[in-house]
Parts: structure tokens; sequence; C-alpha cells
């Protein structure tokens, strides 16, 4: 049977077949999706419960606890952790990888419903979730600044007008905006006033909320004409809630402002943000999991000048990263390669061949092989990436093969003096069944790759399956097309003395590396047994590198983007966190490497109080002298001399695996049902490994030195004199807890009235002497009186994993350290302590799949 005798006796139909296998491929290339890597992020979801004013403690266990347990019985979960942390819990729920996102969210919201009745019934808002990881850098960050509207009202834009547009963006996952909190009204009150007065802080707050009603009120509706009915229910501005009575003493009114002041601000004072060194709210936008990151950011880039046109001219939005660059240049530059990949074949096979026409047929193999393998992937969904390119460019050098050999075979029975019609017939049928098998054998050696599961099998699968259909396809060309065009084209080699130039001064090239190949074989064959010595030594020096070669799951990339981690004392006040993390944004934008930074701190974006985040762009690559991993290390030598904060850098990378945001590439966990067995021996275990100079930038998220003032009630006391300890709480909360009393509704959104203690009683803890609680027939009882204070150390924040408590150490590796030799550092370094079997220790994340490839 000869496949090929079909095509060779109908080279119109052939010929037209080729053609529209070049223009399906071509279509199908301007439809392909460019991304960095193939699409390999798991399935992911962030899920927040905000609770103002609440403890670490608290959170853990009023918030996140309820919400794990739900979580845990959702299918397809493969990782819970969640981070505890003053006003609220953040967890983070990743998937399987063959979970589809949308069902796993549906899953998440019902059990948020399930647990609705066991979190507070204070609660302001339901817990809410969104479809991003927070590991994940964000795509696009923009900034918003002004010289002339404040800062507040600035905020009030991003969150009424760009936030949900953006999100409205298909591919938009999360749009985290820090920096600035809403615009609010802050009720401050002096406790001791009120107390001198008959009332307490509770007083107020009861006072307040009612002041601040949007209900309906009906219409009339006469005769001929009908009204609409309104009233002034609420309070839009401080300036009158000034003279709102808040009490009575003698018959006397008492305004707000004989107690207190209001005043226009925001709803939460502890948060900040610079571009560079100016104040600015800054939006961080996170694509979803199955989001192509390149059209994703191409729809934001489409609507931005329209949404600048809503915005007050006085404000200026601006586009401060955009991962998107550098990918593209990547992927460019890839396609670059693979261009020359193919003139390089071409020019190759023109060499050898020395013959226009035979080179022409033998290279149509690889314009239409990478056609044909266009028009599969964008049936297969796969995109044009780094992965993808690179099995094309690979390709090139397979697909020719298959033409040469049928080229080979045809022209040998061309020099026998065949017609170029029976020699082709007759070649093409010798040779067909060695076609196929070639491309089937080439294929096989895929096999493992296609079948491979986990994070790495997601990676080269598309990889596999690229260059698997381009040998396919070019195996079909070599027996469809190849064999047609030799009929008409070849044509019986001349007589050496009758070829052109370039001929003959190549014969004598060839010649003699003919003549070098025969006699390097004879005297191998001579010597065969040192032959057989240097291919067991081949074999052992193989086998040895392999071992002693550092391994990795992907090299180091240079994104153009750093992104930064800093931390300070877990006692640190706000205002000291906002001058050290200045001190740090200044010292980073010095650097002649660097082309702009933003920088946050605060309770925004599930950050705590002692920590910040950076996002460091860097300068284009041509305009600098050394890899983002080179900057880094230049700038952690900077920044280490700055007392009382710790900054750790990491070059950004395409591939983020896990949950959460950590200061180093590798990360490890301890996991146990005791908290203080996790306690004793996670800083026995730091200690242990802070003596390998292998391990760079370790640390750890454990914070248990964070400073609390306690209030001891004296229950006896406090029921003597009718005061419960619900009372206490509320007192304390209304004082120092920012607490949302009342709701403003306007146009687009609404702000809250924000009721708090004066400035000066929330600087020091000794001020707990002048709260006042409500007693018996409305005396004020002083807080002194029914409880005493005391200081102790208490969790800055709570970290669970799988509902357990967890410590995670971070660290990089030292150049030439592979993770085989960190994980037998950790593991000499747990024996060493004596780690008890209740704590289990294990890598996440990124480096699991280290240890599975």
């Amino acid at each position: 049977m000869n496949i090929s005798e079909p095509f060779i006796r109908r080279p119109i139909a052939t010929s037209l077949l080729a053609i529209g296998l070049m223009l399906a491929g071509l279509v199908a290339y301007r439809f392909l999706p460019v991304a960095p890597l193939p699409q390999v992020d798991f399935p992911t979801i962030n899920v927040s419960a905000n609770y103002s004013g609440v403890d670490p403690e608290t959170a853990a266990t009023s918030l996140a606890a309820p919400l794990e347990r739900r979580f845990a019985n959702i299918a397809g979960v493969n990782e819970i952790t969640s981070v505890s942390q003053l006003n609220g819990t953040r967890i983070t729920l990743q998937f399987d990888l063959s979970r589809d996102i949308n069902g796993a969210a549906r899953d998440v919201q019902a059990a948020i419903n399930a647990a609705s009745s066991e979190l507070p019934p204070g609660l302001p808002s339901p817990p809410t979730y969104r479809k991003a990881n927070p590991n994940d850098l964000p795509v696009l960050i923009l900034a918003l600044t002004s010289d002339a509207v404040p800062l507040g009202q600035v905020y009030n834009q991003a969150e009424e007008l760009l936030v949900p547009a953006i999100s409205q963006v298909p591919g938009v996952s999360e749009v985290d905006v820090g920096g600035g909190a809403k615009s609010a009204v802050r009720i401050q009150v002096d406790p001791a006033a009120l107390a001198s007065m008959g009332l307490s802080i509770d007083n107020v707050r009861a006072v307040l909320q009612g002041q601040n009603k949007d209900e309906p009120k009906g219409a009339i509706d006469g005769d001929r004409i009908r009204f609409t009915m309104n009233a002034n229910d609420q309070l839009f501005t401080a300036d009158r809630y000034q003279n709102l009575i808040i009490g009575e003493k003698n018959g006397v009114p008492i305004p707000l402002s004989a107690v207190g002041r209001a005043i226009d601000a925001t709803e939460d004072r502890l948060q900040a943000a610079w571009l560079n060194s100016k104040r600015a709210v800054v939006m961080f936008i996170r694509k979803q999991a199955d989001a192509n990151v390149i059209e994703t950011v191409d729809r934001i880039k489409a609507i931005l000048p329209q949404l600048q046109r809503w915005l007050p001219p006085a404000i200026h939005l601006q586009i401060r990263s955009d991962r998107t660059i550098t990918i593209r240049a990547s992927v460019a530059d890839v396609q670059t390669s693979l261009l020359i990949s193919i003139a390089l074949v071409v020019m190759v096979c023109f060499l050898f061949l020395r013959r226009v026409s035979t080179t022409f047929i033998a290279c149509t193999t690889v314009p239409l092989a990478l056609a044909g393998t266009f028009a599969i992937m964008f049936l297969l969904k796969f995109s044009l990436d780094n992965i993808s390119l690179m099995a094309l460019t690979i390709s090139v050098g397979f697909v020719v093969d298959d033409a040469i050999v049928v080229i080979e075979n045809i022209v040998r029975h061309l020099e026998q003096g065949l017609t170029p019609l029976e020699a082709t017939l007759r070649g093409a049928r010798q040779i067909g069944f060695t076609v196929v098998s070639i491309a089937i054998s080439l294929v096989a050696v895929f096999i493992p790759l296609l079948f491979m599961g986990g994070i790495i099998g997601r990676q080269f699968h598309e990889f596999s399956v690229t260059l698997s259909v381009a040998i396919l396809v070019s195996a079909v060309v070599s027996l469809t097309l190849t064999p047609m065009l030799c009929s008409r084209w070849l044509r019986k080699e001349k007589p050496e003395q009758t070829q052109g130039w370039f001929y003959r001064a190549t014969e004598k090239i060839y010649n003699d590396m003919l003549g070098f190949y025969s006699r390097s074989l004879r005297w191998v064959l001579r010597h065969s047994f040192l032959m057989l010595l240097v291919t067991a030594a081949t074999i052992c020096l193989t086998v040895w590198l392999y071992n002693v070669v550092p391994k990795g799951f992907f090299p180091q990339q240079d994104t153009g983007m750093v992104f930064g981690l800093t931390e300070a004392a877990q006692d640190i006040s706000f205002g000291a966190m906002v001058e050290k993390q200045n001190l740090v944004t200044e010292i980073v934008k010095n650097d002649p490497t660097v082309a702009s930074v933003t920088s946050a701190v605060g309770s925004g974006g599930g950050g705590s109080l002692n920590t910040g985040r950076m996002f460091i762009t860097l300068k284009a690559r041509k305009e600098r002298n050394m890899t983002a991993t080179e900057v880094v290390s230049r700038i952690r030598g900077k920044t280490a001399r700055i007392p009382g904060i710790g900054v750790f850098l990491q070059a950004a990378q395409d591939i983020r695996i896990g949950g959460r945001a950590t200061k180093g590439q590798y990360i490890y966990s301890l996991v146990s049902p005791s908290q203080e067995d996790l306690n004793t021996y996670a800083p026995k275990l730091m200690a242990a490994l802070k003596k390998s100079p292998k391990l760079k930038d370790l640390t750890t998220d454990q914070q248990q030195r964070g400073l609390q003032s306690n209030v001891v009630v004296d229950r006896v006391k406090a029921s003597q004199v009718g005061i419960q300890a619900q009372q206490v709480d509320s007192a304390l909360y209304s004082a120092f807890g920012q607490r949302e009393v009342s709701t403003v509704y306007i146009n687009r959104d609404q702000f809250h009235v924000i009721l708090e203690a004066l400035p000066q009683y929330l600087a020091d803890p000794t001020t707990l002497d002048k709260i006042y609680v409500s007693g018996t027939s409305g005396i004020q009882v002083p807080l002194s009186a029914i409880a005493h204070f005391q200081t102790s150390y208490t969790p800055a924040a709570i970290n669970h994993q799988g509902q357990f408590p967890a410590v995670t150490f971070s660290f990089n590796l030292d150049p030439g350290t592979s993770l085989q030799q960190a994980t037998e550092i950790i593991e000499k370094a747990a024996s060493e302590i004596e780690m008890p079997e209740t704590i289990r220790g294990s890598f996440q994340g990124t480096a699991t799949d280290v240890k599975q490839a």
C-alpha cells in the first residue's frame, strides 16, 4: 500500500490542502492568546471576615474556626490556611487542579451561609470571598494622587467609580484598594467629661444610632397633585453633629460639642500608601486563576481613558506596574528565537543539499507543520507562551527530518535511472512505513509528560502536546506534499563538471569531512575496549553530575518587578511603622535600577499593623546592567542597616504556588494540634537553622510578642453596682475600636459614623482609668473601681493550616544549594532539638513541587 500515491497523482488537490492548512494556521495564530506560561494556577479562593477592633485570638476562635470547619467539608480542597489578626481574619482555600473555580466558589458561598449562625452576632457584614490567590502578584497596579483633593475623597472616587468598573472586566478577580479608607464622620468624645455630666460613651452611641435613617415615608396623593415624602433624617457632614443633644443634666440639654467633637475623616486611620514618597491611593488588580493575563490587562487598559474622564481633573490616575510588559518582551524574544531556528534549518539544508529546489521541498515542511500546530493549539485552547513556543522551536529540527528521509530515498531511485514520477512512487512506498514509525517513536518519548500529574504535569502538558502535534503534522506533510513536489521538481543529478561554482567549491569540504569521519570510525572500531571504558565513564559521570547539580522547580526569572515585605517589632505603633517604612522606601527608590516604588502599610489588604508591602518596578532591562536577583542583593545590603525593621525582597516570578504571601522563595511549615508545642519548639528550630549559612533571609511568621492591655473585671464588685461584662466590652469597643455606630446613605455608596475617644486617650493604656460604665440608676462608675489592668504578651497574628495552629519558616537558598540539601539541614536541626511527634513538618507551596519533580 502506498499512502502517498493519491497525493502524488493529484498535485492540485494536494497543493490546495497545503494552502488551506497554511491559512488555517495563520488565522489561528492571530487568535491564540499570549501568556508567560501555560495555565498552571491552582484554583484559589480568598475569604475575608472583617470585624473592626477584634483582637487576633478572638478572630481565630470566633471568625476563623467556624468558617474553617465548614470549608473542610468542601470537595477538592487541598489546603486551608488562615491568618487571624487585629480587625479580622483572612482564609485561603486552595483547590485541586481539576476543580472548576466557579463551582468551588459556589461551594464556598454555601459554606459561608451555613456558618453564619456560628459567627458573632455583632459582625458588621458577612464574610466575603474572592476568586483570587493573595500570594499572586498583581497584574496591574494603579495609583491615584492629587495635590488638591483630600486623600479620603480620592479613596471614595476609587471605591465608587473605579473598583466596580474594573471588577466587571472579564478575567479580573480582585481589586484591592490600599492607602486610605472611605470618608466617615468620626465622633471623638472625652469619657471624663461625659462622666462629669452623668453620661457614658454608650449613651452617646445609643443617641447616634438613631440619628441616621433612610426609610420609606410614603406619599400624599391629592385630587390632582401627588407629593412624595422625604425628611432630613440623615446628617451628612460633621458640623451637623456638633449641636446634637446627647443627654440632659439638671434639665439643661448637653450638646455633643460639650463633651467632644465631630470631624470629617476616614473610616480607618491605620492605613497608608505611597507612590515613591508621595501619599497615594493604590489599586492592586489580580486576575482569576483561569484568566489570560495579557487579555485581562488589555481589557483594563481599554477602559482606563473613560475612567480618567469620570474622575475630577485634580485626581491623576497612573499605571505604576504592568506585568505584561516583560511578558510580551519575553514572548517576543522566544518568537525571535523561533524565526532564527527556522532560518538556520533552511541554511543548513541548503548547505548540504546545495540545490534550491531540493531545499525548498525539504523546508516547506517547516511552515506547514507550524501552521498545523497553531490550528490544533487553537482548538485545544492553548496559548502562545514561553513553553509552547519553546516546543515549536525544538520541533523545527524534528519536522524537517521526515522530509529529508523521503527526499533521500526518492533521489536514490532517481539516480538509478527512473523517471521523477516513477522514482517518487517507488521511493514513497518504500519509506512510508519508516516515516510513520519515526513519528510514533518520537511522540512516544513525550507520553510520560502527557500523563504526569500535579503542577509540573500541567506545566509541561502543553509542551509535550505541542511538540507531538508538530511532529505528527510534519509526518503527514512529508507523506503528502513532499513526494508530490519531488515528482514535479526533482531531476537527475548532473555530473560534477557541469555543476555551478558553489557546488564545486563545497564538494572538497564535504569529501574531507567524509574522509575524517571514515578514519575516526575505523580507529574507534580498532579500539573497542577503550571506547567501552569511555562509555562507562560517561555514564558514571552523568549519574554523579545529576546528584551534585542544584535542582529547582523553575529558573529564576527577571520580570522587571521585585516584591518586598517589611516587618517591624510586633508591638510597634502605626506612626512608628510609617516612619520606618518611609526610610525603606527612600533607600529603595534611590537605587539607580529602580523606576518606581509602590508601598503600603496598615490593616488594609490583609496586612497586620507591623508589616508593610512594597512593589518595586525596575527600569527596562536595557537600562540596567544587573538582573533582578542582583538588584535584590544590592538593595538588601542597604536596607539591612535600618534598625528595627526587616526587609524581605524577592524577584517576582510568573509562577507562585500556595496561598500565602511569604518572605522567601521556599517555605517550611510546622503544624500541631497544640499551640503551646509550637510556641516552644518553633523558636528552638529557628535558632538551630540560623547556624546554617546555606539558608538566607530565614524568618518565621510566628508573632507571639504583641503587647496586650488586659482589663480584669472583678465580677463581684461589678455585680454590686449593676454592671455586666457586656457593658464593659461595649464601653471599650466604643472608645478604642473605631466602632461603626451609624450609616449614612448617599447616591452611589454609604459611609459610616465612627465613635471613639479623643486621640489623647488612644495613645496610652493608663487612660483606661478615665473610662466609665453606667451602673445602677445610671451612676457612672470608673472602670478602675471594678477592674484592674495588666500588661502581657499576646499573639499579634495567629496562623492556621487545615484548622490546626501552624508556624511557617520562609527562606531563600544560597547559590549552589539544592532543595535536597535544605531538606537535610532542616531534618538534622529538628532531630537536634528533639521535636515531638505531635508536630508535623512539611514543605509547602513551590518547594513541594520541586520535591515531586
